[in-house]
């Protein structure tokens, strides 16, 4: 099919809740992505880190292709090996809780906003902090929870019980909690805010603050988890426990899967009939899954993901230095953010044209954030790219 006829039939028959780059994509492997007219474009992006291995990792395409004719679906009042041994490789990797499993972020969001107040029901107390600049998805409770206004015009009423605080402020928490709050929710590195990182004594006094009001806390790793930023999950660079973690994007490598993981005696508190989710934790998607924790491990992506980290932040600093546009370079891992003196949209353009996938979060904040596989010649190739670009609009 034609690209004009792909786009055509998206015109016609998609509704245009995306603002779409005319390009049809049309293959994948490893750091690039080709589009229908055979241009090839590398991907340090990586669909909202949910590529984390890369396009088409052959470990995870053999598992799906394996399970694909075997076993694609069966409903939860039955047990399948893949779900519980994929629960066992999140929790022996985090704080040893249990998991129920979903199809998005969002949905793992919206589990846990359930749990933290089903647990809390026979108390009265609904209420969750929640940060300034976060983003938790976009059903109604979990958009209500993403305190950015932009995402909240014309849904109106938005759902009870949220409280909105300033990042990285442990006074305001404090002051905003009262007699009907039961939990707190951040991310510990705010994507679609403009990759903001948590401060180690905030993280580490909000744990306290919990532990000593006897609130939930609720950590959300859909972007920051599954290895991006050297741990497995970002937390554990705080020396800290969550009471509930939500997981989506890399899990899968592709495939459409969320998790929630609770400590076992808050997890109770979701007894039968209280939640579900028709496809969550399907066989295909769980293999999926599961050969991305293997894949992980076998190829000691963590330590790539150190050693790319470092190199890649040396880079950006001197690119700083060269560049006065850039206002800063901050994050954890391959979690990046390059934020600007100016708009970022068109420079990501820019690059896109250039051979660049890149992205623009909150106007002036260029997100990087390449595979956890990737190489130091990509990261050059990248970046010699983004110069070009800004050096041609300096």
């Amino acid at each position: 099919m034609s690209n004009s006829k792909v786009i055509e039939n998206f015109n016609n028959f998609v509704i245009p809740n995306y603002t779409r780059n005319p390009i049809v994509l049309v293959k994948g492997e490893g750091v690039y992505v080709w589009d229908g007219e055979g241009k090839r474009y590398l991907d340090l992006f990586s669909g909202w880190a949910v590529s984390s291995l890369g396009h088409c990792h052959p470990n995870v395409a053999r598992a799906i292709q394996k399970q694909a004719a075997t076993l694609i679906h069966v409903p939860n009042i039955f047990y399948t090996e893949q779900q519980g041994l994929l629960a066992k490789y999140i929790s022996e990797n985090s704080f040893n809780g249990q998991c129920f499993f979903c199809n998005s972020g969002a949905e793992a969001n919206e589990a846990a906003i359930k749990l933290a107040r089903i647990h809390n029901s026979s108390k009265g107390k609904y209420k969750i902090i929640t940060m300034k600049d976060s983003f938790h998805g976009r059903t109604l409770a979990t958009v209500t929870a993403t305190a950015q206004p932009k995402y909240h015009i014309g849904f109106a009423p938005l759902v009870e019980g949220f409280t909105y605080v300033p990042f990285n402020n442990l006074s305001e928490v404090a002051k905003a909690i009262d007699d009907k709050t039961c939990g707190i929710m951040l991310e510990p590195i705010q994507g679609e805010g403009g990759i903001n990182v948590a401060d180690m004594e905030y993280l580490k006094g909000l744990r306290k603050i919990c532990d000593d009001k006897g609130l939930l806390l609720i950590i959300d790793e859909v972007q920051s988890g599954m290895g991006r930023t050297g741990k497995y999950f970002a937390y554990q660079h705080y020396d800290i426990i969550p009471d509930i973690m939500t997981l989506a994007k890399a899990l899968g490598n592709g495939t459409a899967i969320g998790a929630m993981e609770s400590k076992k005696e808050i997890g109770k508190s979701l007894v039968p009939g209280s939640h579900a989710s028709t496809f969550g934790g399907n066989p295909l998607a769980c293999a999926a899954s599961v050969a991305v924790f293997e894949t992980i491990q076998s190829e000691n992506l963590l330590e790539n993901v150190k050693k790319m980290s470092d190199y890649a932040f040396g880079q950006l600093r001197n690119m700083s230095e060269e560049f006065n546009i850039i206002k800063e370079v901050r994050g954890i891992g391959l979690m990046i953010g390059i934020e600007l003196k100016t708009e970022a949209n068109e420079i990501v353009k820019k690059c896109m044209e250039a051979g660049l996938l890149l992205n623009c979060t909150h106007e002036t904040v260029i997100r990087f954030m390449p595979q956890l596989n990737v190489k130091k010649e990509h990261i050059d190739e990248g970046l010699d790219i983004l110069k070009g670009v800004l050096e041609s609009i300096s």
